[in-house]
């Protein structure tokens, strides 16, 4: 496969912590678009289906309007149980989802989806457990005070206040923030993608 080191790279994500991310590791996209599509789930739709089909869905809608460039998109979909626990709606919302994750297990599913330039699709979902300690009212009171929990999907940010939440983790760091950066790079290098050389 010849090598695209001079195709540029578009992430379809708003996200700061995706740019942040991809930093990380020597990836500065040359564009951000994020998409513009419907993310509401499907009935009976699992979490996991769900994360993988709106990477997919974010990836196809911007590749239309960049022909030639490699475009990476991801999805985060927080599971407790089969419940699907997206961004939540107000203070209320997110009040009720620390309650549910509250002492217990929850997953993590993260949807990366990249299309290359010769338009092959690639894609993946990333799953991650993490377990958060019992939460008190005043815990969920502070946390909710701090307003990091807006555009959060299940209401936290791993990588924020809520750290002091989390008992255990098991599986990728990153795809909790938002990228899991092994499976992103994984799936561009494997595309013919490499970022070049500052």
């Amino acid at each position: 496969m010849s090598s695209h080191v001079s195709s540029k790279l578009v992430l379809a994500s708003a996200s700061p912590r995706r740019v942040e991310l991809l930093a990380q590791i020597g990836i500065t996209p040359d564009a951000i678009s994020p998409a513009d599509i419907d993310e509401t789930p499907r009935r009976d739709e699992s979490p996991r289906r769900l994360a993988l089909r709106l990477a997919e869905e974010k990836a196809r809608a911007v590749a239309q309007a960049h022909e030639g460039a490699f475009v990476l998109a991801a999805d985060t979909v927080v599971a407790c149980g089969q419940r699907a626990l997206g961004k939540p709606e107000d203070a209320a919302e997110a009040r009720k989802f620390l309650h549910m994750l509250s002492g217990r297990r929850h997953r993590v599913h993260g949807g990366i989806c990249v299309i290359a330039p010769d338009g092959t699709l690639r894609s993946r979902v990333v799953e991650t457990q993490v377990i958060f300690r019992g939460l008190n009212e005043g815990d969920i009171n502070r946390y909710l005070a701090s307003d990091e929990w807006q555009g959060k999907a299940g209401a936290y940010a791993i990588q924020g206040q809520a750290a002091v939440f989390i008992r255990h983790l098991s599986g990728s760091y990153s795809n909790v923030v938002g990228l899991s950066l092994y499976d992103a790079d994984a799936l561009l290098r494997g595309l013919g993608y490499y970022p070049e050389a500052a």
